[in-house]
Parts: C-alpha cells; structure tokens; sequence
C-alpha cells in the first residue's frame, strides 16, 4: 500500500491565478475593510473562505447540464433529480431551492415563530438567522468535548442526550416544532455526528412527538467518518451508511453546494404531507414553480449526478485524507487548530494562537486578515464577529463559545501544492503572532453581520 493518497481525479480545465505582492494586499484588505467577503475573488490566490458553490464539477456533470431541461413546469431534469434524491436520502416529499437558506427559510417560516425553539447541536449562520427572524429561538447542545478544540473524540459533533432531554421537558414538547442535526457540525469545526447520537436523538425526539431532521449539507462526508470510527460500519459501503442516516430522521434540508458537488443548488425533503404542502406554496412565492425551485434544468442535472458522485468511496478517502494532511502539518508546526481535523476545513483556535487580543477586538477576523497581507488566503471567522451578541442592557459583547477561523477547501480545486503554500503562510504567521494586532467594528447590519460589517484595526 502507498503512503501518498493522490487525487482521484486528473485535471482537465485550469483556471489562472493572480499573484499579488504584499503592499498589494494590504491596500486591497484596508480597501475591504478588513473583511474577507468584500474582496474581489481575482485578488485571491487561494480561496478558502468557503467549501460551498466552488466545487470543480465533473465532465460528467458538465455532460449532464447539456440534457438540462428548462421546461418551466414537469422539466425531465426535475425527475432525474427527485429519483436520486428519493433514492439517497429516502424521504417522500422533494422541494427544490436555488440553495439551502432558501429550504431553511421555507421551512422556519412553516413551524417557527415567536415562543418555538429549534434544538440542535450546531446551528450554522444562516440557520440560526432564519430560525430568529421568525421570533423563534435555536438552541445549541452540542456534546462538552464539542466546545473544546483540543480535545480528541471521535465524534464531538454529536447532540448532548441529556442535555437534549431536559431541554424539552424545561421547554415543553409543545414549544419545540422540532430538532435538527447538523451533520457534519460546521460551525464546530466540521466534526462528525456517529449513527448511534442519530439514532439515540430520534429515540428521545419520538418519545416526545417531535420531529428530527438533519441539516445535510455535507451527509458523505459525515457517513465517511461513521465508518472511519463508528464500531460495526468498516466493511459497510458509504451509500449505506448514508442510507441509514436519513433512515432515523424525518426530513432534511440540504444546499447542494458542500456534498452535492454542484455550484448552486439545494432542497428541502421531508415525509409531513402538510408540511410539505405548504412549503410548496411558499416555493411558489419566493422560488419558482415545485418543480424548478428557482434553479435551472441543467443545474437540477448537475446535482443529481453529483449526489452520486460524492458517495464514491476513493473520492471520500481523497476528501477527508487532504484535511487531515494540512491538519498534521499545522499540529507539527504547533499552531492550535480544532483537533482532530474535521471533512471539509481546518478551524485555527484564534483564541489560543493570539492569546494577547481580548475576544472583544475579534483574534479570528485579526487572523482572517493576517492570512490575506500574508499570503493572499482568504479564510472566514467562526467567533464572535458570526456568532457574538450584544448584551441588551450593558451593550458589552457576549463573545461566542470559541474564536476560530475556518481554512474551507473546495471539493476538487486545489492540490497538495496549494495546502504546502498555505502551510508555509500560517508558519510565517505563527512566528510574528505577538505582533498582531485586534480589530474593532464600525459599521454592521441587523443580521449576518460577518457578510457585510467594516474593521479597522485597533490602535
């Protein structure tokens, strides 16, 4: 057996990047105001702000968006993509999204509303958001060692069991339209769900009347570490496992930009007929017609070969070993990231790497910014800028659980080349830490504020 685990692809398009000098960079990050999502993506050398849309679609994805069928009602590319989605994930009712937010905010705008809490382990961004804007609540339980970076367990994306019971019994069963599993858990470093906290979240969730769903975006990735770790699933194939999962849940959304290796594209699938009758007129409303979702024929082709695509084992074994690589190599160096490596990014514990900045002048976006003067990398923050408060009466910040910035790869973008570059550049990094500077906010909006908010850097 060989040590080196190459691509399981070969390259048939390339893309030119362009290369920047550092006085480059700094004028482009002070024109950005220090915030990643306000730079022009042909300033960047490599994009790592997000695994989501910037996949490298297949030739036979490219093939199938030429069969896209742009019927505006009953297209034949609709079919294609509700038979694999029907086939992968199990559910009877498919709803079609231009991308997940848009199932999320048809879904919350179904069951949620002021007084209703949404449990979950992890609550990405755009889901939370979602969630509040209705005056509903999420609620984050995710398992002790999940808010812990350095701590080595299998699957700290997991759902706390107890904490999931008593949270429904203080709350009410009543109040709770239901609990959803974000797997694998994104804004806690990418971590994997085991098949037994699924099975054991259902187990509870059924003795209450309460639905479970899981937040899908990245379901191979989540099967692939179930078999990686999960006693019992070695010799079980990842479509399986897969299977399984969505074997125990009511419903799903999904943004087929992660595990759907398209670049636009999600939905909504779930087993309530009235549920799903009513998503279906809102789709009308704010989407398109039940059977494009304000997405394109050929996109709708591009998922569905996608979909299966993403469960081909080698392509998984490529995936998850490229994380874990550019991992190891910060670990040697000793940078303190989110350990193990979770499937999709490494997350830098920005609290731990720059012990010297307060969490109210943001380490993560300091960092985020420092990745980009240093070596044109553009990162994200998944700290207090994302997840961070306001206290109503003080007007103090109440800081996020952890301050970490997410290094995401695009699913076949990049080579090990690149992750060597960014290796070098976080090791630069990390040998000037101290002189790193804090940022402070001076303009953001309502919601999401990470997107759209200026910094300037603390003096």
């Amino acid at each position: 057996m060989t040590k080196t685990i190459i691509e399981s692809f070969k390259i048939k398009s390339v893309e030119p990047i362009k290369m920047t000098s550092r006085n480059q960079r700094e004028e482009i990050i002070k024109t950005a105001h220090y915030n990643p999502f306000l730079i022009r993506a042909e300033d960047v050398l490599i994009d790592l702000l997000t695994d989501s849309g910037t996949s490298a679609m297949s030739s036979e994805q490219w093939a199938a968006m030429m069969r896209g069928d742009e019927s505006y009602a009953g297209a034949q590319s609709f079919f294609r993509f509700e038979s694999v989605v029907k086939e992968i994930f199990g559910f009877k009712h498919i709803i079609p999204t231009h991308q997940g937010r848009a199932a999320e905010k048809i879904l919350f705008s179904i069951i949620g509303g002021k007084g209703k809490t949404i449990i979950s382990n992890t609550h990405f961004d755009t889901t939370r958001a979602n969630i509040e804007f209705t005056g509903a609540e999420a609620v984050d339980l995710v398992v002790p060692e999940g808010k812990i970076p350095s701590a080595i367990h299998p699957f700290k994306g997991n759902i706390d069991l107890q904490k999931l019971e008593e949270t429904i019994k203080r709350i009410g069963p009543e109040n709770i339209p239901l609990v959803m599993l974000t797997v694998t858990n994104n804004s806690g470093g990418g971590q994997p769900v085991s098949m037994a906290n699924i099975h054991k979240a259902k187990g509870i969730c059924e003795r209450h009347n309460i639905p479970l769903f899981i937040d899908a975006c990245r379901f191979a990735e989540n099967a692939y570490f179930i078999k990686l770790r999960e006693e019992g699933y070695a010799n079980k194939k990842v479509y399986d496992i897969a299977r399984e999962m969505f074997s125990y849940v009511d419903g799903c959304t999904m943004s087929a930009k992660k595990d759907g290796l398209a670049n636009i594209g999600g939905f909504l699938a779930l087993n309530n007929e009235e549920w799903a009758t009513a998503a279906r007129n809102l789709l009308i409303l704010t989407e398109g017609f039940a059977t494009y979702g304000g997405l394109a024929g050929r996109d709708l082709d591009a998922i569905a070969v996608g979909l299966r695509e993403v469960l081909e084992e080698d392509y998984l074994k490529y995936r998850i070993r490229s994380i874990t690589y550019f991992g190891e190599k910060l670990t040697a160096i000793g940078v303190p990231i989110f350990q193990p490596p979770g499937g999709h990014a490494i997350y830098i514990d920005a609290k731990a790497m720059l012990p010297h900045i307060p969490v109210e002048q943001y380490p993560g976006q300091a960092l985020v910014a420092e990745l980009f003067i240093e070596g044109g990398i553009r990162a994200v923050e998944i700290g207090s800028v994302m997840f961070g408060k306001k206290d109503q009466q003080t007007g103090e910040l109440v800081p996020a659980q952890m301050e970490l910035v997410r290094l995401a790869l695009p699913r076949r973008v990049y080579t090990q080349s690149h992750v060597d570059y960014c290796v070098e550049i976080i090791e630069n990094i990390w040998n000037r830490r101290n002189s790193i500077r804090g940022l402070k906010i001076i303009k953001e909006p309502p919601f999401l504020r990470h997107f759209t908010a200026h910094f300037e850097p603390v003096k």
